[in-house]
């Protein structure tokens, strides 16, 4: 399929494709809630002759679009929730709903998915015949929150048949134009710990006659990190850090209880196995003889982001037609989390970064209060995820006749 072709199509109906953008920015909805943003994309899969299906949790969608006879199964994924913090934006399409922002970009990454699946769907009926193959696309609730909706993808069986699997997330840190690509692990595992101490408490002027829940908070802040990534064998691909930690609320007494929550990071896949077993020993050496009773709830979230090669490669070819050679950067690895990882663990996936920076702008970062992107992004990443679904196609189907 031509480069050409798919741009027309692209610009056709990228008008629509930005005021749909900007209808979500404007009412975004949180992890599991997205109940109007769903039906917003139903609704305009209905309308171009599509079936889409909502996920049996009641938000989340996944729909089909063929491009012809049978062929290979590729799928595009998006996400679709929003923050829970401010948008301190001064947009036309802020949002609506206090304390509800798209800071992160899944309202791109939605609008982007969508797009490319209308472009795919007037591509196949203008030149019928022409195509193979079906497009799957994959619409993700609750992404912001641990594990993820991907698992509901996943246990419904909608990635069953699926031979490669392919997203964008938008990164204000590329100018607006560029495509991020990196094969191998791209983002961390990321999972929750909360750590628990107490003791008798007390009163200050004596604590020797009770467990200085305050000390031992101490220890466990400024020593566990270290002696757990020196445990976990995996020093600089792995963090552990804090970032809440509370105990008692008066001067002269010691309180009988006290927490700590943060997160556990990881790009190898081994080393997130074996972390919380790690954290354990760690906290049962640094506790010992400290007096205080601890209990550690440690979280399983998502593994790492690990892109497959071929698809990469794939993309790679995608980006070469769409937006050039010269606009294909290489994306540091990022110890962040997002839970595509799921879905590169069943097929092959590749997850690039999506250039967003409007030039002359300062950089922003994601989920800053104020993010937005330059919308010139949104027809550019539905003509590179439309390429990258066609060439994925024509490559498996090149690979293995017997799936045509």
């Amino acid at each position: 399929m031509s480069v050409d072709v798919i741009a027309a199509r692209v610009a056709a109906r990228e008008h629509e494709i930005v005021a749909f953008r900007r209808r979500l920015h404007a009412n975004p909805e949180l992890s599991g809630c997205e109940k109007e943003t769903t039906a917003e994309i139903v609704e305009r899969l209905r309308v171009a002759g599509l079936q889409p299906h909502v996920l049996r949790r009641g938000t989340g969608v996944v729909c089909d679009v063929p491009l012809g006879s049978e062929g290979p199964t590729v799928a595009l994924r998006a996400d679709i929730d929003a923050l829970g913090m401010a948008d301190e934006t001064t947009s036309g399409y802020a949002s609506k709903n206090p304390g509800i922002a798209h800071a992160c970009g899944h309202d791109v990454h939605t609008a982007v998915v969508l797009g490319s699946a209308l472009t795919l769907r007037g591509l196949a009926h203008e030149e019928p015949g022409r195509l193979k193959g079906t497009v799957r696309v994959l619409f993700e609730p609750a992404e912001e929150t641990m594990p993820g909706g991907a698992l509901d993808i996943i246990d419904e069986g909608w990635l069953e048949g699926v031979q490669a699997v392919f997203g964008l997330h938008c990164d204000p840190k590329i100018d607006v134009g560029s495509i991020g690509l990196r094969s191998g692990p791209l983002t961390s595992a990321s999972d929750l710990v909360e750590i628990e101490l107490d003791g008798p408490g007390g009163h200050t002027a004596r604590p020797h006659l009770t467990v200085d829940i305050v000390r031992a908070l101490g220890a466990v802040s400024t020593r566990v990190p270290d002696l757990y990534l020196e445990k976990l064998g995996a020093s600089g691909q792995s963090v552990l850090v804090f970032g809440a930690v509370h105990a008692g609320d008066a001067a002269n007494v010691i309180p009988a209880r006290g927490i700590l929550r943060g997160s556990a990071r990881t790009i190898d896949t081994d080393a997130w196995e074996r972390s919380e077993e790690v954290l354990r020993s760690v906290l049962a050496e640094v506790l010992e003889g400290s007096g205080a009773r601890w209990n550690l709830r440690y979280r399983r979230g998502v593994p790492p982001v690990v892109n497959d090669p071929w698809a990469v490669a794939t993309m790679v070819a995608a980006g070469k037609e769409t937006v050039g050679e010269d606009h294909l950067v290489d994306t540091p690895q990022s110890m962040g989390a997002d839970s595509f990882a799921w879905l590169g663990q069943k097929v092959p996936a590749a997850y690039a970064r999506l250039g967003t920076h409007r030039l002359g702008e300062p950089f922003l970062d994601l989920h800053a209060s104020t993010f937005d992107v330059d919308e010139a992004a949104i027809g550019i990443g539905m003509r590179f995820l439309t390429a990258t679904a066609l060439e994925a196609l024509e490559e498996l189907m090149d690979t293995d006749p017997s799936i045509a």
